[in-house]
């Protein structure tokens, strides 16, 4: 590895001249031109002026989404502003924003474009919103390709909604060009393993070979490691022969990972390493995952030394450890309370410039919780504030139940203000960890607003499924509202109407 050497900058000021005169020569200096890097491209003003121009014209799309008049925007920003939106998971916005492109002059209805705002709005839990957007895209006469479909099958499936997807797949094998594929079902089953509705899988696969799409490797993929997830370990083993018996789908090396993740996550460590082994004999070899799956299994069951093993093999074969094998090594050592072992390995962790971020400090608070150290707390909450690291809520439900346990209230109560401070948004586990606390110590809840949050937010997980589909009412209303008549949905499409409840 090559070393660069960093050539020290000495000020010479005079020894009369005042602290400010000697700090003004100090900026003078730093101020004055860098020389050309070499081997870097340096850009020209211009070009600097148009990539400022173009962050603030797309920082600025969010603010004009909620008038009507702006309706001749630049078009690379309004879509960048919705990528943006979309990358980042923020539905809010993007549905702004992509209300205020539909207004646009030059806008023209993209299959892409559908497909990403529905997959996001899926993995949002925003389900309702993507039955409202699926509406809209038919009240523009536009015909859904593949991939939309597809999208919003992913939509319903990851909020458990399986009758609403199932209907959709139904629909879309009545119409020519968009018949369901192999990737269709996949995502399908994919949710199906996620809400443990095995149930449905038979039949899935049963359907698949009734309109002749093979499964691929994806496909026995997902069912693989939906089974090893939820502990069903002769069903995983059965897919896997079922994959090997087929001939044209091969394990790869997700099918390792996904089978030692599930016996190594049940301790059963002797059957891990054999399969480990047997995939090593089938010329599969380990990648950076498999030694992470490798070191929390070894860690869970407490067997340090292999664990260790596993590090120094990666460091021989040249495997750089990243952010998840660091936080992997620092949740297992904390959690058996060796402090000095955890600690250790958080300070390597800096000094190899891996930039810890908020679950690596949620297992060094609860490390320090279960150890009894909360006095190391505060100085793990100051670190991640000079490091400008984005805490979540996990973060601080660690911190709130540190201090809970320790019997520390006002502590408790002062962090549940800083979590609010830092907006982030307090959940379940957060109200339910505070009650907790006042409960053991026999206080009563003084603040009513936990009670109530908590109340409230057991009625949401409740209604979820019911909520939803009151809500599908407003996609109903506006499909009726913006269409002047059924008939501009055709044939193949009437089905939808169907989905949603409504009777031609």
């Amino acid at each position: 590895m090559e070393h660069h050497s960093l050539r020290s900058l000495s000020v010479s000021t005079s020894p009369i001249a005042s602290p400010a005169a000697r700090r003004r020569s100090l900026y003078v200096v730093f101020a004055k031109k860098r020389p050309r890097l070499e081997g870097f491209p340096q850009k020209s003003k211009d070009e600097l002026s148009k990539i400022l121009r173009t962050e603030a014209a797309v920082l600025g799309i969010e603010r004009k989404a909620g008038s009507s008049k702006f309706n001749n925007l630049w078009p690379r920003a309004v879509l960048e502003a919705l990528d943006d939106s979309i990358a980042t998971n923020r539905w809010e916005s993007a549905l702004k924003i992509f209300q205020l492109l539909r207004k646009q002059h030059w806008y023209r209805p993209r299959g892409q474009t559908y497909a990403r705002l529905l997959t996001m709005l899926g993995k949002c839990k925003q389900p309702e919103h993507a039955s409202s957007v699926f509406t809209i895209i038919l009240s523009e006469g536009f015909n859904p390709t593949l991939d939309v479909y597809t999208s919003l099958v992913g939509a319903f499936g990851h909020n458990g909604l399986f009758d609403e997807a199932i209907s959709i797949i139904d629909g879309m094998k009545t119409i020519s060009d968009c018949k369901p594929d192999a990737y269709t079902y996949t995502i399908l089953i994919g949710c199906c393993g996620k809400f443990k509705r095995f149930d449905l899988i038979p039949s899935l696969l049963a359907e698949m070979t009734y309109l002749g799409i093979e499964c691929t490797s994806v496909t026995y993929n997902t069912i693989i490691d939906g089974y090893g997830k939820a502990g069903l370990l002769e069903e995983m083993e059965s897919s896997l022969s079922l994959m090997l018996e087929s001939g044209s789908c091969l394990p790869d090396i997700f099918t390792l990972n996904s089978i030692i993740s599930a016996y190594g996550d049940r301790r059963r460590i002797d059957e891990m390493e054999k399969w480990y082994i047997e995939f090593q004999h089938m010329g599969i070899d380990p990648d950076l995952t498999t030694f992470n799956i490798l070191i929390n299994s070894y860690g869970k069951a407490g067997i340090y030394e292999k664990m260790i093993k596993v590090i120094v093999f990666m460091k021989k074969r040249y495997f750089s450890p990243t952010t998840v094998t660091f936080n992997t090594i620092i949740e297992c050592y904390g959690k058996a309370g060796e402090i000095d072992k955890m600690e250790y390995y958080f300070r390597l962790m800096k000094i190899q410039g891996i930039k810890p971020n908020s679950i690596t400090y949620c297992s060094l608070v609860s490390g320090y919780t279960k150890a009894d150290l909360l006095k190391k707390i505060p100085f793990i909450i100051r670190e991640t504030e000079n490091n400008d690291v984005v805490l979540d809520t996990p973060f601080f439900n660690s911190v709130i139940n540190g201090y809970g346990q320790a019997g520390e209230i006002q502590i408790m109560k002062e962090m549940f203000l800083l979590m609010k401070e830092k907006k982030c948004k307090p959940d379940y586990i957060t109200f339910a960890t505070m009650i907790k606390a006042y409960n053991d110590l026999g206080m009563d809840v003084d603040d009513q607003e936990l009670e109530d949050k908590l109340l409230e937010l057991k009625s949401k997980n409740k209604d979820s499924a019911e909520s939803c589909y009151k809500r599908q009412g407003a996609a109903v209303k506006d499909l009726e509202e913006g269409w002047d008549g059924l008939g501009r949905l055709g044939n193949g499409r009437m089905w939808w109407l169907k989905v949603l409840g409504v009777t031609p």
